[in-house]
């Protein structure tokens, strides 16, 4: 969907490990790197997208991940003009982004990119936070700071209630420990 401006509707996808780490993936054939995402098709809400695009791009199921949050607004970047189809109508001048942010609930061997005929992705590899803005192509870099810096507190909460269970646990485990 491409809107009156000429921005294409796209969702981008974050997704994060227990750790905080994010999978950061490879384009295929290329030493080009990215966060998944995708289009949003006519009609199709941005969270159907979101869950049709994971299992598209790096085969990943709904029941694999949790929402841990969204960017409250659509983030805009412009292509340079050499990325441009000038022959295409409509013209798309760049994409309007709704971004997730997601946890890892599965296995990391549920990640696969051969979930349809023609893949986007052939590589992946976990990365500290901030990694990514330095990493991928400059006209996507304003977006992605925009993302990672609206999404970091959800990342932040979800490792605090982590430590939080883990030290009620360590607890548990030390008082049962002192009775014997």
């Amino acid at each position: 969907m491409i809107d009156s401006e000429g921005f294409r509707a796209n969702i981008g996808m974050i997704v994060c490990n227990d750790f905080g780490n994010l999978l950061w993936t490879r384009r295929i054939g290329q030493n080009s790197w990215q966060f998944p995402q995708g289009g949003v098709d006519a009609g199709e809400s941005a969270e159907h997208a979101l869950f049709r695009e994971l299992k598209e791009e790096i085969g990943l199921e709904r029941q694999d991940v949790k929402i841990l949050g969204s960017t409250k607004n659509w983030l805009k970047y412009r292509l340079p003009n050499r990325y441009i189809r000038q022959d295409s109508f409509p013209l798309c001048v760049g994409q309007k982004q709704k971004w997730y942010m997601l946890r890892l609930t599965s296995h990391e061997s549920r990640i696969h990119f051969d979930a349809t005929g023609h893949p986007e992705f052939d590589h992946f590899m976990w990365v500290n936070y901030w990694y990514p803005l330095r990493q991928v192509i400059s006209f996507k870099q304003e977006v992605y700071r925009q993302a990672l810096s609206e999404l970091m507190p959800f990342v932040m909460e979800q490792q605090l209630r982590q430590r939080k269970g883990r030290g009620r646990r360590n607890n548990r485990k030390g008082k049962s420990q002192d009775k014997e």
